[in-house]
Protein backbone atom coordinates (compact mmCIF):
# COMPACT_ATOMS: atom_id res chain seq x y z
CA UNK A 1 0.00 0.00 0.00
CA UNK A 2 1.46 3.32 -0.84
CA UNK A 3 2.79 5.58 2.10
CA UNK A 4 -0.07 8.38 3.11
CA UNK A 5 2.42 10.88 3.03
CA UNK A 6 3.35 10.28 -1.10
CA UNK A 7 -0.20 10.48 -2.05
CA UNK A 8 -0.92 13.68 -0.88
CA UNK A 9 1.33 15.78 -3.96
CA UNK A 10 -1.58 18.76 -4.53
CA UNK A 11 -2.09 21.79 -2.48
CA UNK A 12 -4.68 21.23 0.60
CA UNK A 13 -6.44 24.31 -0.77
CA UNK A 14 -5.61 25.79 -4.58
CA UNK A 15 -7.53 29.27 -4.95
CA UNK A 16 -7.62 30.54 -8.91
CA UNK A 17 -7.86 34.01 -8.64
CA UNK A 18 -8.06 36.29 -11.85
CA UNK A 19 -6.83 39.76 -11.33
CA UNK A 20 -9.09 43.44 -10.24
CA UNK A 21 -10.15 45.27 -12.81
CA UNK A 22 -7.33 46.73 -14.93
CA UNK A 23 -6.75 50.23 -17.21
CA UNK A 24 -6.66 47.93 -20.08
CA UNK A 25 -10.04 46.82 -19.21
CA UNK A 26 -11.65 50.04 -18.98
CA UNK A 27 -9.55 51.26 -22.57
CA UNK A 28 -10.95 47.96 -24.23
CA UNK A 29 -14.81 48.62 -22.89
CA UNK A 30 -14.31 51.71 -23.88
CA UNK A 31 -12.85 51.46 -27.83
CA UNK A 32 -15.61 48.96 -28.23
CA UNK A 33 -18.23 50.86 -27.46
CA UNK A 34 -17.00 53.69 -29.57
CA UNK A 35 -16.52 51.66 -32.63
CA UNK A 36 -12.81 51.65 -32.32
CA UNK A 37 -10.13 49.39 -34.09
CA UNK A 38 -7.50 49.79 -31.59
CA UNK A 39 -7.37 50.35 -27.87
CA UNK A 40 -5.81 53.50 -26.64
CA UNK A 41 -3.16 52.32 -23.98
CA UNK A 42 0.09 53.92 -23.56
CA UNK A 43 1.53 50.61 -22.26
CA UNK A 44 2.94 47.20 -23.16
CA UNK A 45 0.09 45.05 -21.60
CA UNK A 46 2.29 43.46 -19.02
CA UNK A 47 2.96 46.99 -17.63
CA UNK A 48 -0.60 48.00 -17.68
CA UNK A 49 -1.85 48.50 -13.93
CA UNK A 50 -5.04 48.07 -11.87
CA UNK A 51 -7.56 50.97 -12.34
CA UNK A 52 -8.94 52.59 -9.26
CA UNK A 53 -12.08 50.06 -8.82
CA UNK A 54 -9.38 47.45 -9.43
CA UNK A 55 -7.36 48.39 -6.77
CA UNK A 56 -10.91 48.23 -4.22
CA UNK A 57 -11.17 44.92 -5.43
CA UNK A 58 -8.34 43.72 -4.89
CA UNK A 59 -8.42 44.91 -1.11
CA UNK A 60 -12.05 43.84 -0.47
CA UNK A 61 -10.51 40.18 -1.46
CA UNK A 62 -7.81 40.56 0.79
CA UNK A 63 -10.60 41.93 3.71
CA UNK A 64 -12.69 38.88 3.22
CA UNK A 65 -9.69 36.31 4.01
CA UNK A 66 -8.66 38.58 6.60
CA UNK A 67 -11.76 38.05 8.31
CA UNK A 68 -12.18 34.12 8.44
CA UNK A 69 -14.60 34.06 5.45
CA UNK A 70 -12.77 31.48 3.69
CA UNK A 71 -11.17 29.53 6.65
CA UNK A 72 -7.21 29.51 6.36
CA UNK A 73 -5.43 32.10 4.37
CA UNK A 74 -2.55 31.49 1.30
CA UNK A 75 0.77 30.23 2.71
CA UNK A 76 2.12 30.41 -0.68
CA UNK A 77 1.69 33.04 -3.38
CA UNK A 78 2.40 32.59 -6.89
CA UNK A 79 1.64 35.37 -9.49
CA UNK A 80 1.41 36.04 -13.12
CA UNK A 81 4.72 38.99 -13.29
CA UNK A 82 2.09 40.97 -15.35
CA UNK A 83 1.75 44.61 -13.23
CA UNK A 84 -2.00 44.45 -12.84
CA UNK A 85 -1.86 40.54 -11.17
CA UNK A 86 1.40 42.06 -9.01
CA UNK A 87 -0.78 44.73 -7.60
CA UNK A 88 -3.54 42.75 -7.06
CA UNK A 89 -1.12 39.89 -4.91
CA UNK A 90 0.45 42.94 -3.30
CA UNK A 91 -2.83 44.53 -1.87
CA UNK A 92 -4.58 41.42 -1.28
CA UNK A 93 -1.45 41.21 1.19
CA UNK A 94 -1.56 44.74 2.65
CA UNK A 95 -5.44 44.33 3.13
CA UNK A 96 -4.54 41.06 5.34
CA UNK A 97 -5.35 38.31 3.11
CA UNK A 98 -1.93 36.62 3.91
CA UNK A 99 0.86 37.36 6.51
CA UNK A 100 2.59 40.34 5.72
CA UNK A 101 6.01 38.75 5.74
CA UNK A 102 4.76 36.02 2.89
CA UNK A 103 6.82 36.68 -0.24
CA UNK A 104 5.12 36.33 -3.48
CA UNK A 105 6.45 34.31 -6.53
CA UNK A 106 5.74 35.72 -9.51
CA UNK A 107 6.34 32.97 -12.14
CA UNK A 108 6.23 33.87 -16.04
CA UNK A 109 4.16 30.64 -16.96
CA UNK A 110 0.98 32.36 -15.31
CA UNK A 111 1.32 35.52 -17.97
CA UNK A 112 -1.12 36.15 -19.93
CA UNK A 113 -1.85 34.26 -23.08
CA UNK A 114 -0.23 36.41 -25.13
CA UNK A 115 -1.97 37.05 -28.59
CA UNK A 116 0.93 38.48 -31.27
CA UNK A 117 -0.29 40.85 -34.33
CA UNK A 118 -3.39 40.93 -32.49
CA UNK A 119 -2.39 42.28 -29.13
CA UNK A 120 -4.31 46.06 -28.77
CA UNK A 121 -7.49 45.40 -31.91
CA UNK A 122 -11.04 45.35 -30.59
CA UNK A 123 -13.20 42.57 -32.28
CA UNK A 124 -14.20 45.07 -35.17
CA UNK A 125 -10.33 45.60 -35.55
CA UNK A 126 -9.07 42.01 -35.78
CA UNK A 127 -12.21 41.79 -38.87
CA UNK A 128 -11.14 44.90 -40.43
CA UNK A 129 -7.55 45.00 -40.51
CA UNK A 130 -6.77 41.22 -39.97
CA UNK A 131 -9.32 39.60 -41.88
CA UNK A 132 -7.33 36.39 -42.83
CA UNK A 133 -6.50 35.89 -38.67
CA UNK A 134 -10.46 36.61 -38.48
CA UNK A 135 -11.34 33.79 -40.84
CA UNK A 136 -8.60 31.42 -39.23
CA UNK A 137 -10.15 32.11 -35.19
CA UNK A 138 -13.40 31.40 -36.49
CA UNK A 139 -12.53 28.34 -38.59
CA UNK A 140 -10.24 26.71 -36.28
CA UNK A 141 -11.78 28.25 -32.68
CA UNK A 142 -9.98 29.96 -29.91
CA UNK A 143 -8.66 26.68 -28.34
CA UNK A 144 -6.52 26.14 -31.35
CA UNK A 145 -5.89 29.12 -33.47
CA UNK A 146 -2.16 30.93 -32.99
CA UNK A 147 -1.94 34.31 -34.36
CA UNK A 148 1.29 35.54 -35.72
CA UNK A 149 3.70 35.79 -32.45
CA UNK A 150 1.05 34.76 -29.96
CA UNK A 151 -0.46 31.77 -28.51
CA UNK A 152 -3.40 29.79 -28.68
CA UNK A 153 -5.46 28.35 -25.52
CA UNK A 154 -3.26 24.94 -26.25
CA UNK A 155 0.18 26.64 -25.81
CA UNK A 156 -1.16 28.18 -22.45
CA UNK A 157 -2.44 24.59 -21.21
CA UNK A 158 1.07 23.46 -22.51
CA UNK A 159 3.06 26.03 -19.70
CA UNK A 160 0.50 25.31 -17.23
CA UNK A 161 0.99 21.92 -17.02
CA UNK A 162 4.71 22.67 -16.43
CA UNK A 163 3.71 24.48 -13.93
CA UNK A 164 1.44 22.28 -11.84
CA UNK A 165 4.53 19.86 -12.00
CA UNK A 166 6.15 22.55 -9.74
CA UNK A 167 3.35 23.04 -7.46
CA UNK A 168 2.65 19.15 -6.80
CA UNK A 169 6.66 19.19 -6.30
CA UNK A 170 6.81 22.28 -4.22
CA UNK A 171 3.69 23.19 -2.17
CA UNK A 172 1.96 19.27 -1.48
CA UNK A 173 -0.36 19.94 1.22
CA UNK A 174 -0.28 23.67 1.64
CA UNK A 175 -2.72 26.43 1.01
CA UNK A 176 -2.01 27.56 -2.23
CA UNK A 177 -3.31 30.92 -4.24
CA UNK A 178 -2.13 31.71 -7.97
CA UNK A 179 -3.29 35.30 -9.02
CA UNK A 180 -3.54 35.35 -12.73
CA UNK A 181 -5.50 36.37 -15.84
CA UNK A 182 -8.79 35.11 -16.96
CA UNK A 183 -7.39 32.76 -19.78
CA UNK A 184 -5.16 31.10 -17.44
CA UNK A 185 -7.91 30.62 -14.62
CA UNK A 186 -9.73 28.68 -17.15
CA UNK A 187 -6.84 26.46 -18.92
CA UNK A 188 -6.13 25.68 -15.25
CA UNK A 189 -9.91 24.03 -14.64
CA UNK A 190 -9.30 22.64 -18.48
CA UNK A 191 -6.03 20.33 -17.08
CA UNK A 192 -7.01 19.97 -13.41
CA UNK A 193 -10.63 18.27 -14.19
CA UNK A 194 -9.54 16.52 -16.95
CA UNK A 195 -12.18 18.35 -19.51
CA UNK A 196 -12.42 18.35 -22.91
CA UNK A 197 -12.40 21.41 -25.65
CA UNK A 198 -15.83 21.64 -26.18
CA UNK A 199 -16.33 21.36 -21.88
CA UNK A 200 -14.23 24.50 -20.91
CA UNK A 201 -15.30 26.33 -24.40
CA UNK A 202 -18.60 25.88 -23.10
CA UNK A 203 -17.89 27.14 -18.97
CA UNK A 204 -15.79 30.25 -21.13
CA UNK A 205 -19.26 31.19 -23.01
CA UNK A 206 -21.41 30.93 -20.25
CA UNK A 207 -19.84 34.43 -18.99
CA UNK A 208 -16.43 35.76 -18.40
CA UNK A 209 -14.22 35.27 -15.36
CA UNK A 210 -15.32 37.95 -12.78
CA UNK A 211 -12.20 40.29 -11.29
CA UNK A 212 -10.64 39.42 -8.22
CA UNK A 213 -13.46 36.44 -8.12
CA UNK A 214 -12.42 33.00 -6.52
CA UNK A 215 -12.42 29.68 -7.71
CA UNK A 216 -11.47 27.19 -5.34
CA UNK A 217 -9.66 23.63 -5.18
CA UNK A 218 -9.88 21.22 -2.26
CA UNK A 219 -7.36 18.33 -1.83
CA UNK A 220 -9.83 14.72 -1.37
CA UNK A 221 -7.81 12.08 0.09
CA UNK A 222 -10.09 10.04 -0.94
CA UNK A 223 -9.27 10.00 -4.74
CA UNK A 224 -6.05 11.95 -4.14
CA UNK A 225 -7.00 14.59 -6.41
CA UNK A 226 -8.18 18.36 -6.30
CA UNK A 227 -11.77 18.45 -6.42
CA UNK A 228 -14.02 22.05 -7.49
CA UNK A 229 -15.57 23.75 -4.37
CA UNK A 230 -16.11 26.83 -6.05
CA UNK A 231 -15.58 28.75 -9.58
CA UNK A 232 -16.05 32.50 -10.12
CA UNK A 233 -17.32 32.92 -6.58
CA UNK A 234 -18.19 36.81 -5.99
CA UNK A 235 -18.54 36.88 -2.14
CA UNK A 236 -15.65 39.25 -1.18
CA UNK A 237 -16.96 41.55 -3.07
CA UNK A 238 -20.45 41.13 -2.50
CA UNK A 239 -19.62 41.59 1.03
CA UNK A 240 -18.35 44.83 0.55
CA UNK A 241 -20.94 46.29 -2.29
CA UNK A 242 -17.11 46.73 -4.32
CA UNK A 243 -18.76 46.43 -7.85
CA UNK A 244 -18.04 43.55 -9.83
CA UNK A 245 -16.71 43.33 -13.48
CA UNK A 246 -16.30 41.14 -16.14
CA UNK A 247 -14.66 42.59 -18.87
CA UNK A 248 -12.91 40.22 -21.45
CA UNK A 249 -9.36 40.05 -20.68
CA UNK A 250 -6.72 41.11 -21.91
CA UNK A 251 -6.72 43.36 -24.34
CA UNK A 252 -8.13 41.21 -26.87
CA UNK A 253 -11.75 40.15 -26.18
CA UNK A 254 -11.78 36.75 -25.64
CA UNK A 255 -15.11 35.64 -26.90
CA UNK A 256 -16.05 34.42 -30.43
Amino acid sequence: MEPKHLSIRWPSILWLVRHGQSAGNVARDEAAANGHHRIALDHRDVDVPLSDLGREQARALGHWFADGQEGDRPQAILCSPYVRAVQTAELFRKAGGCAQDLGISLDERLREKEFGILDGLTGAGIRQLQPEQAHFRKVLGKFYHRPPGGESWVDVIFRLRALLDTISLHYAGQRVMIVAHQVVVLCLRYVLENLTEAQILDIDAQGDVANCSVTQYRFDPNTAQLLLDRYNALAPLEREGTPATRAPDPIVASRG
